[in-house]
């Protein structure tokens, strides 16, 4: 597969991934989750905007970005961690880079390692 066909690729599972996290039922209405889905810049986040029990609800669930082929997991909100979302939805362990996690960013086949 070449560069081009691969970010193609990898834009569609990205954004496939963030609108299923939108979709996801919660036991309230509010906060409500949006997903952000900038393909020009490659960047990618689920955020919750509204109330909660708390008071005022504003945040980025997860941000993805694409970047030098890879998948760039810049902040993880999911419990379980949305590289498992990736890696089921067909994106390879060495192409999930945790950003959040090191100043030196390792894929995920780095970490197993």
């Amino acid at each position: 597969m070449d560069k081009v066909e691969k970010e193609k690729l990898y834009r569609s599972i990205v954004q496939k991934v963030v609108e299923m996290h939108a979709q996801m039922p919660s036991e309230t209405e509010q906060p409500e989750s949006i997903p952000i889905c900038d393909e020009v810049h490659g960047n990618y986040l689920l955020m919750d905007v509204g109330w909660d029990a708390t008071g005022r609800a504003y945040d980025i669930v997860f941000h993805l970005r694409l970047k030098d082929g890879k998948v760039w997991i810049e902040t993880d909100g999911i419990e379980y961690g949305i590289a498992q979302d990736l890696i089921e939805a067909g994106i390879p362990k060495e192409d999930i880079v945790i950003a959040f996690a090191d100043p030196q960013p390792k894929t995920l086949l780095d970490l197993a390692a």
